[in-house]
């Protein structure tokens, strides 16, 4: 469910408009994924918190269930409810993913005012290397890294065949050299592909033809 809620906000959330999560959020890791997304849209939020006693809860979804009669669905099992309110993190305006935040009692209005102020009159948080989405260093970025990383892991796996253990294996377009100094299993070349690859997508290089160097020089340094 929480994917799922993350998943709409990314596609309604802009410069523009204003988007309105209404959910219990009461995970504070969400509120911070929620945090991040918003960084990245490089916009304004802020949290507000409807602060409401257990008693209050408890009585409020006993009416719902005596108000749903044949439709249960209405309400929350017990249960439910109770692991709910043991799990939920309260929101702190401490945290940075929390604020701005507004407290609301069930029997008071919303800051409306402060609320647009939060969203309307701040600037927007600058994205960092972890929110924001990099900039490829040219249209075909990640056919190349793809295509390049596969054919070293494949020169790698045939030179195997015929060199041994302590054998320098040149690769085309690199100036250094895999040391073989052990064998390497395909499914253990794929992993650090995989991992080589994640890196690289968030820190790409102007001149792809730097990358066979550089999967030679990360596989050098952690096929030790």
């Amino acid at each position: 469910m929480r994917g799922s809620l993350k998943s709409s906000v990314q596609r309604c959330l802009n410069r523009e408009d204003v988007v309105i999560l209404d959910s219990l959020n009461y995970i504070k890791g969400f509120r911070y994924e929620l945090y991040c997304v918003t960084k990245a849209c490089q916009t304004t939020q802020c949290v507000i918190f409807c602060d409401t006693s257990k008693e209050r809860i408890v009585e409020w979804n006993d009416n719902r269930i005596s108000a749903a009669g044949d439709s249960p669905d209405e309400a929350y099992d017990r249960d439910v409810l109770e692991g709910l309110v043991m799990r939920f993190e309260q929101p702190s305006p401490n945290n940075r993913w929390d604020s701005p935040l507004f407290v609301v009692q069930c029997d008071e209005p919303l800051p409306a005012h402060q609320v647009c102020s939060a969203l309307f009159d701040r600037n927007a948080l600058p994205p960092n290397q972890s929110t924001q989405s990099q900039p490829l260093s040219s249209t075909n970025f990640l056919y190349e890294l793809d295509r390049v990383t596969q054919d070293v892991v494949t020169h790698i796996i045939d030179a195997q065949k015929t060199g041994v253990v302590g054998d320098l294996i040149p690769i085309k377009g690199a100036s250094e050299q895999i040391m073989l100094t052990r064998t390497l299993t395909l499914g253990e070349l794929q992993r650090h592909k995989r991992q080589f690859i994640t890196y690289t997508k968030m820190h790409p290089v102007d001149d792809p033809g730097k990358l066979p160097n550089l999967f030679v020089q990360y596989l050098n340094n952690t096929l030790k």
